[in-house]
């Protein structure tokens, strides 16, 4: 196997995660089915109306050019440190200290977010069934899911993350047949890629909705020491999830325009919002097909939470091993190979911050979801920003083609970077508040990135030796080996 060698620790992991196994978490932590039921119908009403899905293409291709050069970096480096090992070795070690403790905030909060979907989702399917609980017992009974699964090596939450995906999409795919059966041709308007709809007022809005509708898909190379040949299925996972979320987004939503009619779906959106594919549903599957749907939902931000619970359990695994955290979190349990106390960690923030909010009296998806959920949106788009120009950096003085490693990571940084100011200029409608204490929140991001450099130059002054380990940015990483051939070569020198 090529590719940097494993930090130093007490770290064994089970190599089980094949490329497919890595698909499914990664579009699971999109969340396909709640992407459409509830980021497209805003996107239409808020948004370019028809045009959205034209939105959702240039989201792919952006974030297609991003996962080129993330590819081209993920073949030479694969240890459990996603964005804040790439970052390391492209900006140096200040920068990934940032990025790493950002990762953190980001990634604990979007598994909040989800969390509160969930809980309010479930509580409403489920009491339209005739079981009414309230929402702190469906979060309480999910978080405890969660944690075993979490306790668990990653290969058991990527077969349970596959089931529920295939089940998601296939409730959709069902519900695009049968619109293309119903309308043929029409139910495809050119309209929805007709310059003055995809150009239309509140482009920024869909723009917005469009790259938080990929949130999770970048966390591939979490699983780099857990996969079985991380330089070829980390890279493969990137692209495959990318081509087939932004396929089915566009496709999807390009089908729902033809269903609604171009020029009245932005008012039928804004008439129905959540409910709109609900309804779209009834009408050309029936409602059994609905009440699926509705369930579906649900095991949809399970599938979602469980798998941004997993890469945060691995952005605090790898900051533990390199002291940016408690060096108690770089453990992992005999036997299994799992990253355990990291999750348990997560889980123990997770549940105290839903006391707080259930203590509070507030709502479980307009206070919690929406604030936490925009919270790591936006977090989750910077370090996407700034690990394609990590890439330019890591390449800067070595041989690798040049789309790979410049344009297609400038290219993605500049789109990635657009998003973020889209994001911040919008956190209100992203949040669904104007409230101070929530349109404040992306400081905290910023607070929290500098945080993470200023202990970076602490341990460059106190412990010169830990420094050097951050991001594992001193260790030599080999060239991938030729075809028949042994690898050979250092990549990298050490970071500042």
């Amino acid at each position: 196997m090529t590719g940097t060698p494993p930090p130093e620790g007490n770290a064994r992991f089970q190599r089980t995660l094949t490329t497919p196994k890595i698909v499914f978490i990664i579009i699971a932590a999109a969340a396909p089915l709640a992407a459409m039921v509830f980021t497209v119908p805003l996107s239409f009403a808020l948004g370019t109306g028809p045009g959205v899905p034209a939105m959702f293409l240039f989201a792919g291709l952006t974030l297609l050019c991003f996962s080129a050069g993330y590819a081209a970096i993920a073949r030479r480096i694969s240890h459990m440190g996603g964005f804040y090992t790439h970052i390391a070795h492209g900006l140096g070690r200040r920068a990934a200290a940032g990025a790493g403790l950002l990762a953190v905030l980001a990634y604990n909060a979007a598994t909040v977010g989800v969390l509160g979907a969930f809980a309010y989702f479930t509580q409403s399917v489920a009491a339209a069934q005739g079981l009414d609980l309230p929402w702190q017992a469906w979060a309480g009974a999910g978080l405890l899911l969660v944690a075993l699964l979490g306790y668990r090596e990653a290969d058991l939450s990527a077969r349970l993350l596959s089931i529920c995906m295939v089940c998601e999409i296939a409730v959709l795919i069902a519900l695009d047949l049968a619109i293309l059966a119903r309308h043929g041709s029409t139910a495809l308007p050119a309209a929805s890629f007709a310059p003055h709809d995809v150009l239309a007022p509140g482009i920024g809005v869909s723009v917005m909705f469009g790259f938080a509708s990929f949130l999770g898909f970048e966390s591939a190379a979490l699983y780099g020491e857990e996969a079985k040949a991380p330089q070829r299925s980390v890279p493969r996972a990137t692209v495959i999830a990318v081509l087939v979320v932004a396929s089915f987004y566009a496709l999807t939503s390009w089908l729902a325009v033809g269903a609604l009619g171009p020029k009245q779906v932005r008012a039928q959106a804004a008439s129905h919002l959540g409910d709109l594919f609900f309804l779209l549903s009834d009408h050309y599957l029936g409602h059994p097909a609905t009440v699926t749907m509705q369930i579906l939902l649900c095991t949809s931000l399970f599938a979602s939470w469980l798998a941004l619970h997993n890469a945060a359990n691995r952005y605090m695994y790898a900051l533990g091993r390199d002291g940016l955290l408690p060096r108690s979190l770089h453990t992992t349990r005999t036997g299994h190979g799992s990253v355990h106390r990291a999750s348990v960690i997560q889980t123990a923030f997770t549940t105290v911050v839903v006391i707080l909010f259930a203590a509070a009296g507030l709502d479980p998806y307009v206070n919690m979801s929406t604030s936490m959920l925009g919270l790591g949106t936006l977090g989750i788009i910077v370090l996407q920003a700034v690990a394609s120009v990590a890439v330019i950096g890591y390449f800067r003085h070595r041989r690798a083609g040049r789309w790979q490693t410049v344009v297609a990571p400038a290219l993605g940084a500049l789109g990635l970077t657009t998003a973020a100011i889209l994001v911040v200029s919008n956190f209100d409608v992203l949040t669904g508040t104007t409230a101070p204490a929530v349109t404040a929140l992306p400081w905290l991001l910023l607070i929290v990135a500098g945080l993470g450099v200023a202990l970076a130059l602490r341990l460059r002054s106190a412990r010169p030796d830990r420094y050097a380990r951050l991001g594992a940015a001193s260790a030599p990483a080999p060239h991938p080996a030729p075809a028949g051939g042994p690898s050979s070569g250092s990549l990298s020198q050490a970071a500042p």
